[in-house]
């Protein structure tokens, strides 16, 4: 892809103009708005019906049928993660005005998972062997076995012609995807950027969870949903003026064994590349997954920052492990927080995120919502 001469590189700092949600609080950020300010807990029984989950409870998507939230058209054989992304962008694409920035070519998407489709994927190689042959099988399913078959639906089905990356990263992915969302716009590749991360209920993940997890995990709920930002540059001449945030930096590290030492030197790369010091912090949002990673995180950021500039981030349990997109809806909770009264003109929040895959990341946000 050749953009044209109007779209220079640059380096200044990003800033976010628009998000979506759709979350275990329902389709639509107001509805995710809502339910995280007020920490409504979105736990719910399994059909044993419906699912084979080995668990008892997950935190799931009020009424989401892929046919009565993007129609018959084209949804028959798409999968739940795809259709979350779809939906996620669809509302994004609403809630800026579906404007473009320059035009298709200059609209790129980065899209976070952890696998894609773990269900797609297992249904497939499943029927490969229990067909009458091992390859007769629907080569409609084939692309959901592919990971970024999500990124690739959501451009074909918004008419979004830019780069188009899929980014596996784990828990961490949304922030993986923001960092890469960035270099897009520094670099000129790109005019906006839809970035956000996704992630899928299904009795397939659940299963690879519940083997994985093991005794540390036992309590562990289970969620679903998608959140998606909209990036532009600082320097477009309105984009500052609808900032809801500036990203000002963000950052991963890898650990072997205690994730305490690289997070916090997450931390204090963030806090130097974004130029600002740790009593500038108003709020630190943590990921919190189950078990001593979780224990371990906040017993780092505790130390660094105290529990009062913790508490202000809207608790993110309540919406259960989202895995890939737990980042993304850490953000949104911080941009939720940010609309509120009492929150500071221009205050900085930290987004931590930790996975037990070894990888931690941060970003530090300039919130501008008020």
């Amino acid at each position: 892809m050749t953009l044209s001469a109007s779209a220079p590189a640059t380096a200044a700092r990003p800033v976010i103009t628009a998000w979506s949600a759709v979350s275990p609080y329902g389709i639509g950020k107001d509805r995710f708005v809502a339910g995280v300010l007020a920490g409504q807990d979105t736990r719910s029984p399994l059909d044993p019906g419906q699912w084979a989950a080995p668990d008892s409870h997950a935190c799931l998507i009020p009424g989401f049928e892929l046919r009565e939230v993007l129609g018959k058209k084209g949804t028959r054989s798409m999968d739940r993660v795809t259709g979350l992304a779809v939906t996620a962008v669809r509302d994004l694409l609403e809630d800026s005005g579906e404007r473009r920035t320059a035009s298709d070519e200059e609209t790129a998407l980065v899209l976070g998972t952890t696998t894609g489709s773990a269900q797609s994927m297992m249904d497939f190689t499943r029927a490969s062997l229990e067909g009458d042959k091992p390859f007769y099988v629907d080569p409609s399913l084939m692309p959901n076995a592919v990971m970024n078959c999500a990124a690739g639906q959501c451009a074909i089905r918004h008419s979004l012609k830019g780069p188009n990356t899929t980014i596996a990263g784990g828990r961490v992915a949304g922030l993986s995807a923001l960092s890469y969302a960035a270099g897009l716009l520094a670099s000129g590749r790109a005019r906006a950027v839809l970035s956000g991360a996704a992630e899928e209920f299904s009795d397939a993940r659940a299963w690879l969870d519940h083997h994985r997890r093991g005794e540390d995990g036992a309590d562990t709920v289970l969620g679903e949903g998608c959140a998606m930002f909209m990036l532009e540059s600082g320097e477009l001449p309105d984009a500052r003026d609808r900032a809801l945030a500036e990203v000002l930096a963000v950052q991963s590290r890898v650990y072997a064994d205690d994730p305490g030492d690289a997070l916090a030197g997450c931390v204090d790369g963030v806090l130097r590349r974004g130029g600002v010091e740790a009593g500038d912090v108003w709020a630190v949002s943590t990921s919190g997954p189950a078990g001593a990673l979780g224990d371990r995180e906040r017993e780092v950021l505790t130390a660094r920052f105290g529990e009062t500039v913790l508490g202000r981030a809207p608790a993110m349990t309540p919406v259960g492990d989202t895995a890939a997109a737990s980042a993304a809806f850490q953000i949104g909770a911080l941009l939720a927080a940010a609309e509120q009264p009492g929150t500071p003109p221009g205050a900085v929040a930290l987004v931590s995120s930790v996975d037990d895959n070894g990888v931690v990341a941060c970003a530090a946000l300039r919130l501008t919502a008020n």
